[in-house]
């Protein structure tokens, strides 16, 4: 039985890998912000966690964590002149500074672990450029910087790797995926013609997380149905 923290795992993503990582046995500690979950499972716990806060508090973790997953993230699409610095900022502190307080804090109760490894997420517009996604792009930008710079210097004691994915359908996604003409038009752009489920990313956190990914660090994985590398049209 592995030890599991996933920060931002009250809906979508976070949700899903909480209960996949579960039911494969794992013991899995959550949090969650805005929407307070209770389990009746005996592997999973749920904790309430701010992430903007100045000190994060993780006295309910074990002594030993084998991986950890950090979800938070926001999708603002807006023109680049209606997103001020501040916007950019507090996108900056929710989607970076988050995780990195989150990793240093975890860092010496990751390496008592058997093949610790850390789990971060991008976006397929930094690979791409799409329009409106400059504030977004910003912090997933950071995050696969801090990926390949964090793998280097935690080799080989952690690994460290991050999905980019593509529009994938969650909470945060509604707004673009909320009818069917929409969810239609948005699967046409991807040459595997549908959009990233919660249940796709969930597979992928499995597999970056267990001994299947031994030997994969400083990794950026495009789970996007071809969208960063295929051209079909």
């Amino acid at each position: 039985m592995s030890n599991y923290v996933i920060i931002g795992g009250s809906s979508g993503m976070g949700q899903e890998a909480v209960a996949h990582l579960s039911a494969l046995g794992n013991r899995v500690f959550a949090t969650y912000h805005t929407h307070p979950v209770v389990s009746d499972s005996d592997l999973i716990t749920y904790h309430p966690l701010n992430v903007l806060d100045e000190s994060l508090d993780f006295s309910f973790l074990p002594e030993t964590i084998d991986g950890i997953v950090y979800c938070p993230g926001a999708i603002q699409l807006r023109p680049f002149g209606r997103i001020s610095p501040s916007d950019f900022i507090a996108d900056f502190n929710l989607q970076v500074v988050g995780a990195i307080k989150f990793i240093q804090a975890l860092l010496g109760q990751l390496k008592k672990g058997s093949q610790p490894a850390i789990v971060l997420f991008s976006t397929v517009a930094v690979q791409t450029g799409l329009n409106f996604h400059t504030q977004v792009s910003v912090s997933k930008g950071a995050i696969e910087g801090l990926t390949k710079s964090l793998a280097a210097e935690l080799a080989p004691t952690i690994r460290v790797n991050c999905i980019a994915p593509g529009l994938t359908n969650t909470p945060l996604a509604a707004n673009l995926l909320n009818t069917d003409q929409k969810m239609e038009a948005n699967a046409q752009r991807h040459p595997l013609k549908r959009v990233g489920t919660v249940q796709d990313m969930a597979h992928m956190i499995e597999f970056l997380l267990s001994d299947k990914s031994s030997w994969m660090t400083g990794q950026i994985l495009h789970v996007d149905g071809g969208m960063s590398t295929l051209k079909t049209a």
